[in-house]
């Protein structure tokens, strides 16, 4: 079983999408016509999706954390450096992490919402096909 797509809600899609598209390099797919409130899907890789829909007076939850919330995503460890300016020209805040670990990664707050994403050094069985 793998993940199909996991669900973000903000008050501002377009902003939201575009941060995505922008830094982590995610592309819109179509979505339904018959959605109740304003939708981006966006796919990730592998069949796997983010979809971004709109939620009045939404807030995200203050445990948004390394040892609280977060969404975590492979990338290779070649790329951290451009990633790594591109979400601090989007206005990303960059989190170093509390806990060591035998791999590199890093954390970022994204600046529309306040998610928290953990981004992981790919090794092992992931391809750059799978990223």
């Amino acid at each position: 079983m793998i993940l199909a797509h996991l669900t973000l809600p903000t008050q501002d899609v377009e902003r939201t999408t575009v941060f995505f598209e922008r830094t982590l390099g995610y592309r819109r797919k179509p979505v339904p016509s018959n959605s109740p409130v304003d939708v981006s899907w966006l796919d990730v890789g592998e069949g796997q999706e983010i979809h971004v829909f709109f939620v009045e007076g939404f807030a995200v939850s203050p445990f948004e954390a390394e040892f609280g919330r977060h969404v975590a995503v492979f990338h290779p460890l070649a790329e951290f450096p451009a990633l790594r300016q591109r979400l601090l020209d989007a206005g990303a805040e960059l989190i170093e992490p509390l806990r060591a670990t035998a791999f590199t990664r890093f954390f970022f707050r994204e600046p529309i919402n306040g998610y928290v994403f953990e981004v992981i050094e790919a090794r092992g069985l992931l391809t750059a096909r799978t990223l």
